[in-house]
């Protein structure tokens, strides 16, 4: 009897394992079985390293486990807890990080393979001045979507930097570029590698094809303080000066005890500046005959965010400072400063030209302006509210000061009517989350500029919102290298071609028209 017995249970088992059913249920659980016990393994220390180009951490189908990340290319786990005893210790942000360069990568090699790119679905040139000759564009459609098709064919060539002190180039990193109105000189700031910032202006004239030469202009002006933001000033003539904000500075002071403690004895505050630094002090920034050098002027401005020069006929030899829940307007002539409250910090700031308007944009996401002829004890200066959902970064007013342009640090552009204050337009795939970061129009060849937090550099229509170009960092992409942009349509002075300056770590290159 019991050998009966057992005879039916191994032919059970037989069958079993003759049924197709059975045999793929049964290596399902076997595969379940081996993913559960692969991040066991994992935690020994083993040569082979995991695949981060294969897309995200986890995949659909197998479970996500916390703590670890699937491999699709490898079929295993991989710990993901930093400073666990692992050969190949791995985090969440190291993973976004490769793919992130492995897609700028990839980026640049197909715009070094694609040399002519189209922005626009079936435009090149051939067909633009054939639309304009059977008079399907006027000159004013021509001349922008020309713009427009000669910007998507820019290509990326680097400039070489002369200097005095060639070591400098080679371990000082750009911090900042801002070119002035002419577009003939670019002024700089520079993080040395011992800490602190120093200045410089770039003479452009010599950026011309096929040798971009350019030659950078320093002085012994240093400071370990950040700078919080820069603008061209014009107090003896058009760009005679550079206004460059300074942040406070606080020093502990620390001293050894009987006890062989240190002690804190007592805080030493440095306040915030706003300084206008002559431009002629840099040597030969200027041509032969220029303006003979200038008086530094410093003005104690604590808790600066912001800064902006006037060139407004009402607020002449004036620039505003943007604080803490104030604004200050001060004439260098004279000293004299007016004081408007508000509710927030205020971050960003511009002059109009023919209104006696300052425009300014604040952290609370609000933009007003400030009527320069009602005085800070009057009642109804603010003369236009606009709301974003996040701080304000950067505004800045269009030529006929009927509309305005704003950034935010959610990434939000958009384009507002201030005769209705409505949004008109809104500019998509900027991307920015906590940097303050500026926003560039230029109105002449109809464009906008932007660089986002993800280190690319777009480019927008400004008529219609299209994003013309998408260009990726030279260098791998970092919080701390963000480049920095300057476009003019006349890089080097009046005789000068479009064109794109983009500054990252020590190298400057040049996208121009070709």
């Amino acid at each position: 009897m019991h050998k009966s017995s057992w005879q039916n249970r191994r032919h059970g088992r037989r069958s079993h394992s003759q049924n197709p059913w059975f045999r793929q249920h049964g290596s399902n659980e076997r595969h379940n079985a081996e993913a559960q016990q692969s991040p066991r393994h994992s935690s020994h220390c083993d040569d082979e390293a995991p695949s981060t180009s294969s897309g995200t951490a986890g995949s659909s189908s197998v479970p996500d486990l916390p703590g670890y990340y699937y491999d699709p290319e490898k079929k295993r786990y991989f710990r993901l807890l930093p400073g666990h005893n692992n050969c190949n210790p791995l985090t969440k942000e190291s993973i976004r990080q490769k793919e992130m360069e492995s897609k700028r990568l990839q980026l640049l090699e197909q715009e070094d393979k694609q040399g002519k790119k189209i922005a626009r679905l079936g435009f090149n040139a051939s067909s633009l001045l054939q639309k304009s000759k059977l008079g399907f564009l006027n000159v004013t459609s021509y001349c922008r979507l020309a713009h427009e098709l000669r910007v998507s064919c820019m290509q990326r060539k680097k400039v070489q930097i002369q200097s005095s002190d060639p070591s400098a180039l080679a371990s000082d990193r750009f911090n900042l570029i801002l070119a002035d109105t002419n577009s003939d000189r670019l002024f700089t700031v520079n993080d040395v590698k011992v800490g602190g910032s120093k200045y410089g202006i770039i003479n452009l004239r010599g950026l011309k094809t096929p040798a971009l030469r350019v030659h950078m202009h320093e002085n012994l002006y240093f400071t370990n303080r950040k700078v919080n933001a820069v603008c061209w000033a014009s107090l003896n003539h058009l760009d005679s000066h550079i206004l460059y904000l300074l942040a406070e500075e606080t020093l502990y002071l620390t001293v050894l005890n009987s006890f062989s403690r240190l002690c804190l004895m007592g805080i030493a505050e440095t306040p915030g500046c706003a300084t206008l630094l002559p431009a002629s002090l840099f040597v030969s920034s200027h041509p032969a005959g220029g303006d003979r050098p200038g008086m530094l002027c410093s003005f104690r401005i604590p808790g600066a965010w912001s800064c902006a020069w006037s060139l407004n006929i009402q607020a002449n030899n004036c620039f505003s400072t943007g604080l803490s829940r104030r604004v200050l307007v001060t004439s260098v002539v004279t000293g004299h400063r007016q004081s408007f409250g508000t509710s927030s910090d205020v971050l960003a700031q511009q002059f109009a030209l023919m209104a006696p308007l300052l425009f300014n944009g604040c952290r609370s996401g609000e933009i007003f302006a400030i009527d320069l002829r009602c005085r800070n004890q009057g009642k109804g200066w603010q003369a236009t509210r606009l709301f974003h959902d996040s701080a304000v970064t950067s505004v800045q007013i269009l030529q006929e000061e009927q509309c305005v342009m704003a950034s935010d640090m959610a990434g939000t552009i958009k384009l507002w009517d201030l005769r209705t204050t409505k949004c008109i337009r809104q500019y998509e795939g900027h991307v920015n989350e906590y940097a303050h970061l500026p926003l560039h129009v230029h109105e002449e060849e109809g464009i906008v500029v932007a660089v986002g937090q993800d280190c690319y550099t777009r480019i927008w229509s400004l008529h219609d919102a299209q994003l013309l170009r998408t260009i990726p960092s030279p260098h791998p992409t970092s919080k701390a290298d963000i480049p920095s942009v300057a476009f003019s349509s006349r890089l080097g002075g009046f005789q000068g071609a479009p064109g794109l300056l983009m500054a990252v770590r020590q190298d400057l290159y040049c996208f121009s028209y070709s």
